[in-house]
């Protein structure tokens, strides 16, 4: 079932009352100027497009009496929506059956939760909105228009339906009732009348002025909408020509534009007359003179010359605004589908959006290049010029206007993709940190289950310093999607950072406890833990418990004994000597690879020819070591051929695999990194910088290899765990 919608974000309606929502105008922006539509009330418009609260209704408890009322196979499909949200399907076939069954208290409540999970679905607020008025609640109705266009502010039928409302349900014989209506209508061509597609809501409220007998008013809308690029721009030229052609200047015009217009074309007909009446002196009778027109009356002529005068005016106008149209045209041609719709948008579709939006980009861009350009010129001919205060601001807010309504656009056909949402953010940034967090928060609702995007959220909730916020969101994405250890890490990470170890401690324990049935995953927490432990906590009894419980849950794990392993090793010389012994010889009786296995015998001897205090044990774990190579059946130099063919496979120590690569999926290349891969427990920055390069080669010159190695031993390669 094909559905329409447009922008996002909405406030609770049932905290509206009736009054209130005929009182005080949806989006209280100020009345536009003559100057591209809008002035101040430009920058006003996009605050309200950002702030668009994405808040859900306030659903009424149900009673006994009204669940039993509802219709028969009410509560199934009411169930079948509910259980599976994002099923589109469900939802619509249980609006159809309230539909059908003409049962007002279901299709209240079907309504109510439906727009709670898609609020640009404007077809269905309209179709909320006829079910109130029908009931007779024309309160309701309008409370139900004014929810909807606080969700979809650029929804141009959405506001026509709330003013033809307005205008059968209002008493035009009061005097606040026009005093409404155009207020009304001053919200809607500032929150919607840049859109390209917006002819309708110019149409309709000139047509009102003139039926309230407000020529002038008329004409001012007519001023505006003459600057705005629209799909039918040529024809509200040509009502302005009709509209001034069918009335006295004096009626139509503004007092200031009217005495302009008149004063020019009588001195320029005083002018022409004068150059007439020296070539008509000779042959007219001494003393007769023209009769002069009154000076408080306007001839025909002088009318028509007045109209024309507009007319150029205008014209200029007109053929700026129809370049406008024209570099549009091409962009606006390949939008097919503006209105909102769970279906995907063909990749044609997708590409002419992010094509417009770099063009309104680079032409927001480049306008600015230019004026900065024009003033140090002006400036270096001219001198310094002393400007009226706020007007490059004006411009500036004007061109910013445009680039957000055309990302409010866009956001409705394309509110299902997160790289759009991605774009007005970064957009964004640089201008308002509440804009941002607005819009983060509406991008969250239309993508409920998409994890990078709210793991940006909560990173730049942090980044702003509301830990709160940040930790609401990780915590509910943990819930609405469990299992996914990336947003367990971040979770753990927010905590340490905000200094509460312990709960980071707590969250990596509860994620250890919960993955006990998953032993990649409860190995993969575990070393996390274990990192934290030993790192942070200063705890290396506890980090080595945590290992060990791992262990024994699985054995097999080459990562659990690499890390046990470092964690003895870096314990100190002495008092860990048999700790690593130990280690090795648990590792080598487990069920591991046998490159693993020449991997840990490899560290063991290391450790022995850097810290013992007797070549004879030296000389010992080097014997064990080669008896091994023996027993696996392979020599160093393939073992250490199998490690590099080892460490293309394995991306990280810390990524789970086989099971638990579906409960870790992959990182957003752009995803800000807020947490830095950590390394293995004792690993030396020097060594991933290549710091023991130096050494390693000249460990390995013939002179030091007494020993007897078969192959020279890089200290580098295959050792520590990848991070």
């Amino acid at each position: 079932m094909a559905t329409e919608g447009e922008s996002s974000g909405k406030e609770g309606l049932g905290e509206l009352s009736a009054m209130e929502a005929a009182k005080a105008p949806t989006l209280p922006l100020p009345e536009m100027s003559d100057e591209n539509g809008c002035t101040d009330s430009a920058t006003e418009a996009s605050e309200a497009f950002a702030h668009a609260d994405p808040a859900s209704f306030s659903l009424p408890p149900t009673t006994e009496d009204e669940a039993g009322d509802l219709p028969e196979d009410f509560e199934r499909l009411w169930n079948a929506a509910h259980h599976n949200c994002q099923d589109f399907t469900s939802w619509t076939d249980l609006l159809q059956y309230c539909e059908q069954e003409g049962h007002v208290a279901a299709s209240q409540r079907a309504l109510m939760a439906f727009l709670g999970r898609y609020p640009l679905c404007y077809g269905y607020w309209k179709k909320f909105a006829d079910l109130e008025r029908r009931a007779g609640n024309n309160d309701k109705a309008a409370e139900v228009c004014v929810q909807g266009l606080q969700s979809i502010p650029l929804s141009v039928d959405l506001w026509i339906h709330y003013i033809n409302l307005l205008l059968g349900t209002l008493d035009m014989n009061q005097q606040e009732s026009p005093k409404r209506i155009r207020s009304v209508f001053e919200d809607a061509v500032v929150a919607a009348g840049l859109d390209f597609h917006s002819d309708r809501l110019w149409d309709l409220y000139v047509e009102w002025e003139k039926e309230q007998g407000n020529l002038r008013n008329a004409t001012a809308v007519l001023d505006r909408v003459l600057k705005v690029p629209t799909q039918h721009y040529n024809t509200h030229y040509e009502k302005f020509k009709a509209h001034l052609s069918s009335s006295d200047p004096k009626e139509v015009l503004s007092l200031e534009e009217y005495e302009e217009v008149r004063a020019f074309c009588r001195e320029t007909q005083k002018v022409e007359r004068a150059e007439q009446a020296k070539e008509k002196e000779k042959e007219m009778p001494p003393g007769e003179e023209e009769p002069a027109t009154p000076e408080g009356t306007d001839s025909e002529e002088l009318m028509q010359r007045m109209r024309e005068q507009v007319l150029v005016r205008r014209d200029k106008i007109y053929q700026k605004n129809e370049n406008e149209v024209r570099k549009r045209w091409n962009f606006e041609d390949t939008i097919k589908r503006p209105y909102f719709h769970v279906k995907p948008l063909d990749q044609i579709q997708l590409r002419g959006w992010h094509s417009y939006l770099d063009w309104e980009l680079a032409q927001l861009s480049n306008d600015t290049v230019h004026r900065n350009e024009d003033a140090d010129i002006k400036e270096a001919t001219e001198g310094p010029e002393v400007t009226p205060q706020g007007t490059e601001e004006t411009e500036v807010s004007l061109d910013d206007h445009r680039v957000r309504v055309l990302f409010e656009r866009c956001l409705i056909a394309c509110a299902l993709y997160e790289e759009f949402w991605t774009r007005y953010v970064q957009y964004l940034e640089t201008r308002s940190v509440d804009d941002v967090r607005a819009v983060y928060k509406r991008a969250c609702l239309h993508l409920s289950s998409s994890p990078n995007l709210h793991m940006r959220r909560a990173t730049f909730e942090e980044r702003h310093g509301d830990l709160a916020e940040a930790r609401r969101v990780l915590e509910a994405l943990d819930k609405n999607m469990p299992g996914l250890a990336v947003v367990r890490l971040r979770r753990a990470a927010l905590e340490r950072r905000a200094g509460k170890l312990e709960q980071s401690e707590a969250i990596l324990q509860e994620a250890v406890s919960q993955s006990k049935e998953k032993p990649t995953l409860h190995a993969f927490y575990s070393i996390k833990l274990a990192r934290l432990l030993l790192k942070l906590g200063r705890n290396p009894d506890r980090a080595r418990s945590v290992l060990q419980e791992a262990l024994e849950i699985s054995p097999g794990n080459d990562k659990l004994h690499l890390n046990l392993l470092e964690l003895e090793a870096s314990s100190g010389p002495w008092s860990s000597a048999d700790a690593v012994q130990e280690c090795v010889t648990r590792a080598l009786a487990a069920p591991l690879a046998p490159h693993t296995k020449l991997l840990l015998s490899q560290r063991c001897l290391q450790f022995v020819e850097e810290y013992s205090n007797s070549v004879q044990s030296v000389l010992s774990v080097y014997e064990e070591h080669q008896k091994l190579l023996k027993e696996l059946g392979g020599t160093k130099r393939e073992a250490e051929n199998r490690d590099e063919d080892r460490e293309k496979v394995i991306k990280s120590d810390d990524a789970p695999t086989d099971d638990a690569s579906a409960q870790v999926p992959p990182t957003d290349l752009q995803l800000p990194i807020t947490v830095p891969p950590s390394p293995a427990m004792t690993m030396d920055v020097n060594a991933q910088s290549g710091g023991y390069g130096g050494y390693s080669n000249w460990y390995q010159q013939p002179q030091y290899s007494s020993y007897g190695y078969q192959n020279t031993w890089n200290y580098n390669q295959g050792y520590y765990p990848p991070s």
